[in-house]
């Protein structure tokens, strides 16, 4: 069962990947409600919510890609480890487009049930994202 629940976890980072949102249909249940605190859209559950994240990520990084570091997966749960990188080209929540590119790391731990996820709980770097934006300005030493 972990290897089935890995191969679901993987097959939405590749249908991002190949902008290919009809997928999420396939592997997302349709009472999938996602706990990322940084999903705009986390109230629209099932596999809509997911292609609306990834089409407003789309729109603002065109060129946006994933890379699967690594997964584990145990009983029901498969926590994925990655790396996101793109070029904002196109406004995101009201920012503007920088023309910058940035890399990005995060984790995202899925549930899964019957060969469909129905949880997600993501963390990743947003606010490193900002800063290699040059949305939010990046820290400095106290010692300076």
């Amino acid at each position: 069962m972990s290897e089935q629940n890995k191969a679901a976890a993987k097959r939405v980072f590749d249908a991002w990947n190949m902008r290919d949102l009809d997928v999420f249909d396939e592997v997302i249940s349709a009472d999938y409600i996602d706990h990322d605190p940084q999903n705009p859209f986390a109230d629209t559950h099932g596999p809509e919510g997911l292609k609306r994240l990834a089409q407003m990520y789309l729109a603002a990084f065109s060129d946006q890609r994933f890379l699967v570091n690594e997964q584990i997966a145990e009983g029901d749960f498969v926590t994925t480890r990655w790396t996101g990188t793109g070029t904002n080209d196109g406004e995101m929540m009201g920012m503007h487009a920088t023309g910058k590119s940035a890399v990005v790391q995060g984790i995202t731990i899925n549930r899964c049930q019957d060969g469909k996820i129905v949880e997600s709980w993501g963390c990743w770097d947003a606010l490193g994202m900002m800063q290699q934006l040059g949305l939010v300005q990046s820290a400095t030493s106290a010692t300076t």
